[in-house]
């Protein structure tokens, strides 16, 4: 990996800020390699690499679900959960013009947008989250405390294991 500079990006702007502890970590991007592409390029378990899903309920209202990597977001729970009759992922353009940011690099932190985040609550449990921090190939590390400081999001529990 060598010493490569950490990206300056709207989120770790975000990050420094809020005078937020956090680690870069730079790693080759996988074009569809998701979190499990990260996890191998940093020896450590997919359940900490936390995706930053764009999604929308069904009057095209945008939203952020943040959720473990080895897992997936119950769509028709998070629905119920939100008082929406349903909810699916954005389209990457809409996502992109959501968050002004591109899909693989899309980090909770700085986004173009005030969106309304939902944090997966089991990710509050863990010592050290691996997330985005705003640029394909880059993640930031941080205590999930901190990053639910920052983002004020609201636990939900709609994880569910994925299938394949």
């Amino acid at each position: 990996m060598g010493k490569e500079k950490t990206p300056v990006t709207p989120a770790t702007r975000a990050l420094r800020a809020a005078a937020i502890a956090c680690s870069g970590h730079i790693y080759r991007y996988e074009e569809h390699g998701g979190t499990a592409a990260c996890a191998r390029a940093f020896n450590i378990n997919e359940h900490v690499v936390i995706k930053t899903l764009v999604m929308e309920d069904d009057s095209k209202r945008p939203f952020v679900v943040l959720m473990h990597g080895d897992r997936n977001v119950s769509t028709r729970e998070l629905a119920r959960v939100i008082g929406a009759k349903a909810v699916m992922p954005c389209q990457p353009g809409a996502a992109q013009r959501h968050t002004g940011y591109q899909v693989g690099g899309t980090s909770p932190f700085g986004m173009r947008k005030a969106l309304q985040v939902y944090i997966e609550k089991s990710i509050l449990d863990l010592p050290l989250i691996y997330i985005n921090g705003g640029r394909r190939g880059f993640l930031v590390s941080l205590s999930p405390s901190d990053a639910a400081a920052l983002l004020d999001p609201i636990p939900v529990e709609v994880g569910m294991e994925q299938s394949g």
